[in-house]
């Protein structure tokens, strides 16, 4: 069984973070294990605290796994603050954990900031050159390329100017587009794909991003090609959003109970 590695903060109400990425590597059939960085009280309406993991106790998380439990691929969500980025990114080269996706978590889905502002320059610098992948949306990749993100030429552009930061491919998320259709711009050296999907009428977006990155990141440890995952994981999501259960008050969770997109581990 291949493994998938998770660096993010705990969500206390199950749809978002640490949570939702267990969940999203179960259905892939993947096993996968966990470096907390921080801890959030919060549910479907909104955070109410944040309390970061002390620096030592996550690089002791990230040797332990390297140790005995080493990655096929990586993620990260959810970095709080400019140090934890930078220990996180240490842990990563440190320990050459492969095929790492970068989910720049900067605000949830109620609007509560996730990330210090003064950590978004440490996160270009240090994270972006080790990434496979980095999957901002519209308001992520505005903050990340200093520059207005808000139609499909700007995420085609917006995703040129992630990978010269040293990503080696972008994936801009389209969903907070306006309009009846979704559309994700997916950006390499060499080519530009878009994906396109008809919007759903739904609430219940809390944890998207975080699920998408954590399918990608399953898909990579599976062996699928890097192209494959991100097009399993979009569709993954989309039913996902589709079958979402209605929890909560607010922004309810995706259905992480659907069926993973078929496929065998490569070897």
């Amino acid at each position: 069984m291949r493994i998938a590695l998770t660096i993010a903060g705990s969500d206390s109400g199950g749809g978002a973070g640490i949570q939702a990425d267990l969940k999203t590597f179960h259905q892939f059939g993947v096993f996968g294990t966990s470096a907390l960085v921080a801890i959030t009280a919060q549910n479907t309406r909104g955070v109410t605290a944040v309390h970061p993991v002390p620096l030592a106790t996550v690089t002791a998380q990230l040797a332990a796994l390297a140790g005995d439990l080493s990655p096929a691929a990586v993620k990260t969500g959810m970095l709080a603050t400019a140090q934890l980025v930078e220990a996180v990114a240490d842990g990563i080269a440190r320990h050459q954990f492969p095929n790492y996706v970068c989910d720049p978590v900067m605000v949830a889905t109620s609007g509560d900031r996730l990330l210090d502002a003064d950590a978004v320059e440490t996160v270009r610098a240090r994270l972006l050159p080790l990434a496979a992948l980095v999957t901002p949306n519209l308001d992520e990749a505005t903050i990340l390329v200093e520059d207005p993100v808000e139609t499909e030429a700007q995420m085609e552009r917006a995703g040129r100017a992630l990978v010269l930061l040293g990503a080696d491919a972008a994936l801009i998320k389209g969903g907070h587009l306006a309009g009846d259709e979704i559309v994700d711009v997916y950006v390499t050296p060499t080519e530009v794909v878009r994906f396109r999907r008809a919007r759903l009428a739904t609430t219940s977006t809390h944890g998207t991003g975080c699920t998408l990155s954590a399918a990608v990141t399953a898909g990579l440890a599976l062996g699928r090609p890097l192209a494959r995952a991100v097009a399993d994981a979009l569709d993954f999501v989309h039913r996902a959003l589709a079958a979402a259960p209605g929890l909560g008050g607010g922004h309810g969770p995706l259905n992480h109970f659907v069926s993973a997109p078929a496929g065998e581990a490569s070897a």
